[in-house]
């Protein structure tokens, strides 16, 4: 059963969960299930994705249910007018904060300009030896992409050199290694825990808050970080 986060007439957010596809697509591969459908499924009415969170991206996801009502949130989108915040745990410690501004070329080989703002939040350091390090250094930020590229956050922490925790194709696969041998845990710590738009009919302020799982919460206890805001 999804997690349903909001819903009206025209609207329904869920919180999903990693490791579910939205919907089938020729570069994510196949899956027994969707969210699209097994939402369909749930509430028994049709519904049409707004945006896509990556496979193993958790948080918060936004339908229609309407293609009236598709279009107007879509246009939404497109001029950036919807605020995008995710939490994410990096390796290293970042700057305090930074507007990564790195063009990024999408699954069709085209040039597409990207930009993300991030903040730190909070930092770790624990006794686990890496490489030539006698600890490991972690850092829990929140990110705000202005653009919506393919794998833009995942992209961005990478070229800073602080990959996102958990990440396979653009992390660090040494770290990813390490942390499934000593704690038994292999997820991409990436989630998006907040959406905010102005509602397509009423014009209505919404804000949407979706919680972290229990594997991001024994992460973040084993860093030490404070996850109360985010739980």
């Amino acid at each position: 059963m999804l997690e349903i986060l909001y819903r009206d007439e025209h609207l329904i957010a869920i919180n999903k969960p990693s490791g579910l596809l939205v919907h089938k697509s020729f570069y994510s591969g196949e899956a027994d299930t969707y969210a699209i459908q097994e939402l369909r499924n749930q509430i028994g009415q049709k519904v049409y994705p707004v945006h896509r969170l990556d496979r193993k991206t958790s948080g918060v996801l936004l339908f229609t249910l309407d293609k009236e009502t598709l279009k107007i949130i879509s246009a939404q989108f497109a001029s950036r007018e919807v605020e995008k915040k995710y939490i994410a745990i990096l390796r290293g410690w970042t700057k305090d904060e930074e507007t990564i501004d790195y063009d990024l070329v999408n699954e069709d080989e085209i040039k597409q300009n990207a930009i993300t703002y991030y903040h730190r939040l909070q930092t770790s350091e624990i006794d686990l030896p890496f490489l030539k390090h006698q600890t490991s250094r972690y850092c829990l930020v929140e990110a705000i992409p202005e653009t919506g590229r393919f794998h833009q956050l995942r992209k961005h922490f990478k070229h800073i050199l602080h990959p996102i925790l958990g990440c396979r194709k653009h992390g660090c696969n040494k770290q990813n290694k390490l942390w499934l041998q000593t704690f038994g845990i292999n997820k991409m710590t990436l989630h998006a825990h907040q959406l905010v738009f102005n509602h397509p009919i009423s014009n209505e302020r919404i804000m949407v808050n979706a919680t972290i799982d229990e594997e991001f919460k024994r992460i973040g206890d084993i860093l030490n970080f404070d996850l109360s805001l985010y739980s």
